[in-house]
């Protein structure tokens, strides 16, 4: 078995609450975790029927039934649980790590642990793979990013072009299956399961030319009323759609980096896709070869390296704090990495080679922000760090 970064978290979160939470995509190890982890806990699947059909009819005698620590797998199936498990932990103040939950639906799930069960539960996020897990080592330490170049790191089996082909799913892994026969019946299983139960979407053939269109705006201004106007929906329902693939951890948005919080909201965020291979899937590229001569190449490996930084935030259990920057001038930085007392800019190139002006943007960052020292960073598609023009040039395998 892969060992998930989240591990560790998810068994201090055990010994802290009396309930986790552990949500993610479908299909992306959140079971397997949980059972490793909490081997000594019963194990309860609310997919099954009897179970499910015992949950909603009986919640209290379903409960009940558990004389320890239980992991109910599937739990937003019956949201009739929440305000049960509620009353149980506030009579035992004591139990920690008490029931562990599992659930695919993020918008369901979310929901109904704000109504019932806020302050009583710590809620973890469990994404597919890291680059870092599939390697067996460490993801890189944030807080090092940009400061000194890293040693020279073994290089992954599979090249560049083939790791983002494939993508991170944990079953394409496990089983070595081709990624896009595998990747074709997960989006199937979305589209027909999970997003008809979530917002009723009635038009299915619709939503899933908008998934598409999103797909061929990866890296871009999201657009509402473009993709709504293409798509032939109202700006309404292209937001709610929208809300769904971010629910469904399909997509996530990258907010732009402005030092008044407020305009970080308001302002139109960047689009990206959470797995590449899911992503060339959905833009109907057949190979790693073809991939390479893509012209959306450039924007599919800032995709990867935005997916991979996310993924380091939310398996050590913290909300992403990724940003990109813009000016009024067109100057631009695909990334800003904010630590808190420190904001790290991180450009992306998909070349081997790398030139001068790869690090103009960052270089008018900096002169902006008064620290022409400040830590910078380039992930790039080549194999060699180094440092040049005082920024640090990461290789895309050390992420």
């Amino acid at each position: 078995m892969i060992r998930r970064t989240l591990t560790d978290r998810l068994k201090q979160a055990a010994t802290q609450f009396p309930i986790v939470t552990v949500t993610g995509p479908r299909q992306s190890g959140k079971t397997t975790l949980t059972r490793a982890v909490f081997g000594n806990h019963r194990y309860v699947s609310l997919e099954v029927p009897e179970q499910r059909l015992f949950a909603m009819e009986d919640p209290r005698g379903f409960l009940n039934q558990f004389d320890g620590p239980v992991i109910l797998d599937e739990v937003q199936r019956t949201p009739e649980l929440f305000s049960y498990l509620q009353v149980l932990v506030d009579e035992n103040k004591d139990w920690t790590g008490r029931f562990i939950l599992t659930g695919s639906q993020n918008f369901l799930l979310l929901q109904s642990i704000s109504q019932s069960l806020a302050g009583r539960c710590a809620v973890l996020h469990l994404l597919p793979f890291s680059l870092a897990e599939v390697e067996g080592r460490s993801p890189i330490d944030l807080a090092t990013l940009g400061k000194s170049a890293p040693k020279a790191s073994k290089r992954p089996a599979k090249g560049l072009m083939e790791t983002i082909f494939t993508g991170f799913y944990p079953r394409i892994h496990d089983k070595n299956l081709p990624p896009q026969v595998w990747l074709a019946a997960y989006y199937q299983t979305y589209v027909e399961r999970d997003v008809r139960s979530v917002l009723n979407v009635g038009d299915i053939e619709t939503f899933g030319r908008f998934v598409r269109l999103c797909a061929g705006r990866t890296g871009q201004l999201l657009n509402l009323s473009g993709l709504a106007s293409d798509c032939g929906v109202s700006h309404t329902t292209a937001r709610r759609w929208i809300s769904i693939l971010e629910a469904g951890f399909i997509v996530t948005l990258l907010r732009p980096y402005y030092e008044n919080f407020g305009k970080r909201l308001i302002k139109s965020p960047k689009l990206y896709f959470l797995d590449t291979g899911l992503l060339c899937y959905l833009l109907q590229i057949r190979s790693p070869e073809e991939l390479f001569l893509r012209a959306e190449r450039g924007a599919i490996f800032e995709n990867f390296v935005v997916a991979e930084l996310y993924k380091n935030f939310m398996h050590r259990g913290e909300q992403p704090s990724i940003y990109f920057w813009r000016d009024a001038s067109g100057h631009e930085v695909d990334m800003i990495i904010d630590l808190g007392r420190q904001r790290i800019p991180l450009e992306t190139k998909s070349a081997q080679t790398i030139a001068p002006d790869f690090f103009d943007n960052i270089v008018y960052w900096r002169k902006l922000s008064g620290d022409e020292t400040a830590p910078a960073a380039l992930v790039y598609g080549g194999e060699e760090p180094f440092k040049r023009s005082g920024v640090v040039v990461y290789p895309w395998f050390v992420l």
